[in-house]
């Protein structure tokens, strides 16, 4: 298979990161360029990998087969809808968007134009989360646990105006809930208390009758614990730790070309939409006290 050509809109601290050198190192994507509302940003990160910088987004979708989202929320909606206008399959950062109306409306744009879409919902391209769910299938489940602590938004690069805004439950309430979702069944019911920018504690019902209940905190002093899951059955248990995730990016880039070839992705927009949805609700829970 001929390496999908994908273009990159965004150029901050995690598309340096993580988003051009895994679709620029192949071979099942190739990284035809960048842009970014910073242009100087765009011709920076697109030279470090030998490829093209673009001033006009317009020149960026038609230079690219599929292109990959990493900026703000509200920007990926805005720009998304675009993309998917354009015929373009879609790699979406998590959330989705920043709020539940822009979420339907990308949703809606890339359910219409007919592309394929797949969330970067890290912990999911993990060997080790496929070994932690298929151990879970195997316990009979019937609750668990999940928390993800850090110190984010104390500083450093990921301490960005959404985060310091809206954050634990709208920056990692995705992953968590997502893992929780896989593992014990659809969510169906959330109750939530605390504060976003303090600690915020979720009780999660599942279709399946199974209970959990997940931990989430950026604004943590010093070192923190690895984020981590923990599911309990009647046979035995199942644990995954966020250190353990290893380097999934190329594994992101390996089923991206997947998608783009064959047209689907179950971690695709419209999961990203429901997880948009119990997001709505715990953050809606959190402003009414």
């Amino acid at each position: 298979m001929e390496p999908v050509r994908v273009g990159l809109v965004g150029a901050g601290p995690w598309a340096e990161m993580v988003h051009a050198p895994a679709l620029a190192a192949g071979p099942h994507t190739t990284l035809t360029g960048v842009w970014a509302r910073r242009p100087e940003a765009a011709r920076a990160l697109a030279g470090a990998h030998g490829a093209a910088s673009f001033e006009r987004l317009e020149d960026l979708f038609a230079a690219s087969e599929a292109i990959a989202f990493c900026v703000p929320p509200a920007v990926q909606a805005e720009l998304g809808v675009l993309a998917a206008k354009a015929g373009k399959a879609l790699l979406l950062e998590k959330p989705l968007a920043a709020d539940l109306d822009g979420a339907r409306r990308l949703a809606g744009a890339i359910e219409e134009a007919g592309v394929a879409s797949q969330m970067l919902l890290t912990f999911r391209y993990s060997a080790a989360t496929t070994r932690f769910l298929d151990r879970v299938r195997r316990i009979e489940p019937f609750g668990g646990h999940a928390a993800n602590i850090s110190g984010s938004l104390r500083g450093g690069p990921f301490a960005t105006p959404w985060r310091l805004e809206r954050g634990a439950v709208l920056d990692v309430g995705p992953h968590t809930i997502d893992l929780l979702d896989a593992a014990l069944g659809r969510v169906v019911a959330v109750k939530a208390h605390g504060d976003p920018l303090g600690w915020v504690g979720l009780l999660l019902e599942h279709e399946s009758g199974a209970v959990s209940e997940a931990s989430l905190c950026m604004a943590a002093e010093g070192e923190t614990p690895p984020s981590r899951i923990d599911v309990y059955g009647r046979l035995g248990s199942a644990s995954l730790l966020g250190s353990d995730l290893g380097d999934v990016f190329p594994e992101v880039a390996r089923q991206f070309a997947h998608t783009v070839r064959d047209g689907g992705h179950p971690l695709d927009a419209r999961h990203g939409l429901r997880l948009q949805e119990i997001i709505e609700d715990v953050e809606r829970q959190l402003r009414a006290g």
